[in-house]
């Protein structure tokens, strides 16, 4: 999904005019907080996976 930067200007006035100014970097930082717990639930799970692959593949 490619996003052009009118695209992302016309999403950020609509989230403007949604949520008002004071809102805005609250919204980002726990949007943020949020991709980062994901990428770092994800990362538990690959590793858990590859975990477990090598411990199939030594026997």
């Amino acid at each position: 999904m490619n996003l052009g930067f009118g695209e992302v200007a016309i999403i950020l006035i609509v989230a403007l005019l949604l949520f008002g100014p004071k809102k805005l970097p609250q919204l980002g930082r726990a949007a943020g907080q949020t991709l980062h717990e994901f990428k770092r639930g994800m990362k538990n799970v690959m590793d858990d996976d590859n975990d477990e692959k090598k411990k199939i593949d030594s026997k």
